[in-house]
């Protein structure tokens, strides 16, 4: 399949902070760790409109805004972030409408990543509204447009020859006919022994899911990377270090984002790791922080870090994201 090209991003990051001295980066590698291969997401391309207002919104008239066009998606996100973070061979398979085609193609092959999109001609891009408060929380309204359209006549088993990690964004699980191609994807890597990662994606999309629906959907899947809420909601534990522990007992391995609290490594039902939070002064808008820790955590374990420096990694990258306005790298 015809793709966009390919760059190395500047600025890799070592999982581990140590460089040899010819320049090469030097990590610990532990059994879980992927040496060599691309990284294939599978996911979301989304035109993001980002408001951010710095005083609360008032109902039925104007509240002043700072307002962006920005491309986006979980997925499309988490594959620019793991070119970001040093990963050479990226590549996005997504369904986006006719309408913005030919800008989010050339979005992400400036950003590094070999875009397989599927264009829609009767759907358009999906739309995602951030409202981005003063403390640069944001609340989302969501139009998934393409994007759960995405269908198994999209997906080619040979888009993963020569990928060596595959990562679903767990947007494609709430519907259908994206489900059956998400599901079509894992079972094609599985059979191939190429580990599986999913990010649930969405609270608000998986309470309407359903834990049980979403967990029997990931099964074989090799790692979970959900946040804190979603954490508590695919378990009923309060405590995400609970719940953590609980979700490795079905999925091998766990990483659940806490924000500004960094990161908890869970597997075979123990809490593993405990990677703080990098901290970060002037934060503008977290809308993406969680895809730039999935990004960095990616590239990081695809360059032989064990999964604590590859946690480090992705809080690193999560930080990074805080200080940009929208959900992917700045220039």
């Amino acid at each position: 399949m015809p793709v966009d090209g390919q760059r190395t991003a500047n600025g890799q990051v070592p999982a581990d902070g140590r460089v040899a001295t010819d320049g090469r980066v030097q990590v610990p590698v532990d059994d879980g760790a992927t040496t060599g291969g691309g990284l294939l997401v599978i996911g979301d391309v989304v035109t993001d409109v980002v408001a951010r207002h710095g005083t609360a919104l008032v109902h039925g008239t104007d509240t002043s805004a700072r307002i962006r066009t920005l491309p986006g998606g979980a997925g499309a996100n988490v594959a620019c972030w793991a070119a970001r973070s040093g990963c050479a061979d990226v590549r996005l398979l997504a369904r986006v409408g006719a309408d913005s085609a030919d800008w989010h193609r050339d979005a992400l092959r400036r950003a590094g990543v070999r875009s397989l999109l599927a264009v829609d001609e009767e759907a358009p891009t999906a739309t995602v509204v951030a409202l981005v408060d003063s403390a640069a929380e944001r609340t989302f309204l969501t139009d998934s447009g393409a994007v759960l359209r995405l269908s198994p006549d999209d997906w080619s088993p040979s888009m993963l020859d020569g990928v060596a990690h595959l990562h679903l964004s767990g947007y494609l699980l709430f519907a259908a006919t994206s489900r059956a191609t998400a599901l079509l994807a894992l079972r094609e890597a599985r059979s191939r022994r190429i580990p599986v990662s999913v990010d649930p994606a969405s609270a608000g999309f998986l309470a309407e899911l359903g834990a049980d629906r979403f967990l029997a959907a990931v099964e074989g899947a090799d790692l979970l990377l959900p946040n804190a809420d979603e954490a508590r909601l695919l378990t009923g534990l309060p405590e995400p270090a609970d719940a953590a522990a609980k979700l490795s007992l079905q999925v091998g391995r766990v990483v659940v984002t806490l924000g500004e609290r960094g990161a908890l490594l869970a597997a075979a039902g123990t809490v593993t790791g405990r990677i703080p939070a990098v901290q970060v002064r002037g934060a503008v808008d977290s809308t993406g922080a969680g895809d730039a820790f999935t990004g960095g955590f990616l590239a990081a374990r695809l360059a032989g870090a064990d999964a604590a420096s590859a946690a480090a990694a992705g809080c690193r990258a999560g930080a990074e994201a805080v200080t940009t306005v929208g959900g992917r790298p700045g220039p």
